[in-house]
């Protein structure tokens, strides 16, 4: 980081999100401390302070004629979401009502932020967002920037639409390919797979209904599912071949959202312990004193009435996410 020191006399007052104007208070206790504060924050366009009034005013009582100053280049409405980022993440808080009043002006200046872009940079819950938007009555727009710096359709009516498409035109295709593909998230991506599969509309009944560009006659062909095979096995007739179930543990195993996460590592620990195969099952059976058959077939069946509950667990959330 770059700074420069900068005659006080030569800076002008904040475009600041404080309501409230400068705490006076707050402004003496940083006068009194025996350091040296960090830089403050200018627009170099237009020399006006975007973060750092407070510790100005407190150089102002030292009696001080200069100040380190960073400088920031960018647009007006640039310099205020910074101002805003800056008073969120550190210095004296910003209020809820300071907040909400920034939010109301960043949504005017960037409509194409989402609820949870604008969020980001106010402290701001995506629900709280979402009313000050609405109350502030801002233009519409189709499409809006999420955090990730990624542009998505305010309503994915459409792109669950053409996911269905590409899904029945090639149902090899990775979640990856048809979210990419389609401009939708790799939620929307397995929840239009999932509902195609059953032959359901890729569009849920709220989003259609708020959604009159989509053909409400449009169904999409559900995908045939794939025939089991045929080769012989030695398995349980209702087990997933060996080489199926470490496929499925794998593709698991490189799921980001599963690896990058603690409570998904914490699945993927759970799940090695637990669905690791049927390898050496055999040589146990046999070596199974006499008296305790009969225990560990009763163990068995118990383990494998818990799985088959949390099966029916999952496949109720799917049901009700749909």
């Amino acid at each position: 980081m770059r700074t420069d020191l900068v005659r006080i006399e030569e800076l002008r007052s904040a475009d600041s999100p404080r309501l409230s104007g400068l705490n006076m208070e707050h402004s003496r206790m940083l006068a009194e401390i025996d350091a040296t504060l960090p830089p403050i924050l200018v627009s170099r366009r237009t020399m006006r302070v975007i973060d750092g009034m407070h510790r100005l005013h407190a150089a102002m009582l030292r009696g001080e004629e200069y100040i380190e100053v960073e400088f920031f280049d960018g647009s007006e409405r640039e310099e205020f979401v910074a101002a805003v980022r800056a008073n969120t993440a550190h210095g004296l808080p910003l209020s809820l009502a300071e907040r909400q009043a920034a939010a109301a002006r960043i949504i005017c200046s960037h409509p194409e932020w989402s609820d949870r872009a604008v969020g980001k940079a106010t402290g701001l819950a995506p629900g709280t967002v979402a009313s000050v938007r609405h109350r502030a009555g801002a233009a519409t727009v189709s499409a809006r920037v999420g955090r990730d710096g990624r542009t998505r359709p305010v309503s994915s009516a459409s792109g669950r639409v053409l996911a269905s498409e590409i899904i029945a035109a090639r149902p090899e295709a990775s979640l990856r390919e048809i979210a990419r593909e389609a401009g939708i998230s790799l939620a929307t991506a397995r929840d239009v797979r999932a509902r195609v599969r059953r032959g359901d509309d890729p569009v849920p009944p709220r989003e259609r209904r708020n959604n009159h560009l989509i053909d409400a006659t449009r169904r999409p062909q559900p995908v045939p599912a794939r025939e089991p095979s045929r080769e012989p096995t030695n398995m349980h007739p209702q087990s997933a071949p060996e080489s199926s179930r470490a496929a499925i543990l794998q593709g698991l195993m490189n799921d980001p959202s599963l690896r990058f996460t603690e409570s998904g590592r914490n699945i993927l620990r759970w799940l090695n312990l637990r669905a690791g195969g049927t390898e050496g099952w055999e040589e146990v059976a046999a070596d199974v004193p006499p008296h305790s058959i009969y225990v560990l077939a009763d163990l068995g069946r118990q383990c494998a009435a818990e799985w088959s509950g949390l099966a029916d667990q999952l496949e109720q959330r799917v049901r009700r996410m749909a």
